[in-house]
């Protein structure tokens, strides 16, 4: 298998829902083809942006079947779906997921160990769930915020990346030191960093990290795309998109991931900005909305400087 089949832009996705709170799979089919349309490299379906803690387990197997569906091999896919507490259960979300059609099935750190248990808990945890896996299924692990962020230790970032079965960590340590021994611990493996945070993006390009997996990848994809395959050859355009992609993802904050949808709707993907995860109804009596399109109409001038449109 391809050292790079797990490089570049994974935008992590959304899950649109219509005005009843159910999967509006017309608008997800939009959303997989805009996502490939902006030249994204792969898709992370089924995790916290998805709101698959929101989700049952039938919903999410038929979410991430769909997924791989329309993608139709345009891109690699992988998903988590890894919401369960107890091993038994995980057990079973993990090996369901394994079959939905995905090249790569993503575990969440924090279901390895409760707040407070210790690394080598979670390690033997992850041990366990490895090997529930098919072996030709490709692994990784993210270090989702919720319900609590449990960063890997370095003993297991190195256990991954001499398994020969992980590909891909969705990194959000945000730590420029973090992620550059991750890097050495991980070099010359299969194991690939996927940098979540935008205001460490360039640097951990230039130490060597080779993906970006962040929420704002459904803003502007393109722009993360152009900075992943132009940084090394335009350093100073890269420099000053950087600088625009550092402060615009502050509009996470702007009670995402309704901001996302709100933006989606905006641009004919969605046909609502309906959450499960919070209440998105008072969205747009907020200055959040207004927020958003500055931040979109600076981006699309950002295209046009880089010659995209």
């Amino acid at each position: 298998m391809s050292q790079q089949k797990y490089v570049g832009v994974w935008p992590v996705m959304l899950t649109p829902f219509d005005a009843k709170g159910e999967i509006d799979w017309a608008s997800l089919e939009r959303l997989v083809d805009w996502y490939i349309d902006s030249g994204v490299h792969g898709l992370f379906a089924a995790c916290q942006s998805s709101e698959m803690f929101y989700l049952s387990d039938e919903e999410t197997q038929a979410l991430t079947r769909f997924i791989v569906e329309k993608a139709d091999g345009r891109v690699p896919v992988v998903a988590s779906g890894h919401t369960a507490t107890a091993l038994s259960q995980q057990k079973e979300q993990l090996q369901a997921m394994a079959g939905t059609g995905v090249d790569g099935v993503i575990m969440i750190s924090n279901r390895l160990a409760l707040v407070g248990e210790s690394d080598d808990k979670a390690l033997e945890t992850l041990q366990v769930l490895t090997n529930v896996v098919p072996k030709e299924i490709d692994l990784g692990i993210y270090e989702c915020p919720y319900p609590y962020k449990r960063l890997l230790s370095e003993e297991i970032v190195e256990w991954c990346a001499q398994s020969n079965r992980f590909t891909f960590i969705k990194d959000t340590c945000c730590s420029l030191p973090m992620i550059e021994r991750r890097l050495a611990l991980s070099k010359g493996t299969r194991l690939h960093l996927a940098n979540a945070n935008s205001q460490t993006l360039l640097a951990s390009f230039q130490a060597g990290c080779q993906a970006y997996s962040g929420v704002m990848a459904n803003f502007h994809p393109e722009l993360y795309v152009w900075l992943y395959e132009n940084w090394k050859d335009k350093p100073e355009q890269a420099t000053v998109l950087a600088d625009y992609l550092s402060t615009a993802a502050m509009t996470e904050t702007l009670d995402y991931p309704a901001c996302a949808k709100y933006h989606q709707r905006l641009i004919g993907n969605f046909s609502t900005l309906v959450c499960r995860s919070r209440n998105s109804s008072q969205f747009e009596n907020s200055f959040f909305p207004s927020a958003v399109n500055s931040m979109t109409a600076l981006g699309e001038n950002m295209k046009k400087w880089l010659s995209l449109d």
